[in-house]
């Protein structure tokens, strides 16, 4: 694991030890006292994960959607995310690899999923076809009520695994 959460209290994300800081911590060990800065050198003098750890953590609540994760992790470089529910608490840990297993599923499983639960609850969609090459889903088809178009894309976008919609609807 390229990085651990620090807890405290009833199991409150307050830090992160991640590979970076341990690096650091041998990297100013070994040059032994040639730098300045007040934060590395209490790093290479760290005997705790509460001194070495990087503060405040980079989380996310248990609620965010995959690609608001994934957006976290892009901007702030991080190679592992704590997840948290709504006061902090850990619930677990995501990785690279588990966003992008996300977008590695089938077509064809796509395509069953937002069959099911997108398309199938929707009486007015019985002629509506759903194809799925490479993540980008297209609907094709009669499509009655077009004031229903935007609601039925946005259900498609939030189906894991979709990288982009095409919206081929006609009236019947």
């Amino acid at each position: 694991m390229s990085a651990l959460p620090v807890l405290a209290g009833e199991g409150r994300v307050i830090g992160v030890v991640s590979e970076a800081d341990l690096l650091l911590k041998e990297e100013l060990r070994d040059a032994a006292g040639e730098t300045d800065g007040r934060t590395e050198r209490a790093k290479a003098a760290a005997l705790t994960a509460g001194e070495l750890m990087s503060t405040p953590a980079v989380t996310v609540h248990a609620d965010a959607t995959i690609a608001e994760a994934a957006r976290i992790m892009a901007r702030r470089r991080v190679k592992r995310l704590p997840v948290v529910d709504s006061v902090g608490v850990l619930e677990g840990v995501v990785s690279r690899s588990d966003l992008l297993k996300v977008f590695l599923r089938p077509d064809e499983e796509i395509a069953d999923e937002i069959r099911r639960t997108v398309v199938a609850p929707i009486p007015a969609a019985s002629q509506v076809t759903v194809g799925v090459t490479e993540g980008v889903v297209t609907l094709g088809g009669a499509f009655p009520d077009r004031t229903l178009v935007p609601l039925l894309a946005r259900a498609v976008r939030a189906v894991e695994g979709v990288v982009d919609t095409r919206i081929r609807l006609t009236r019947p």
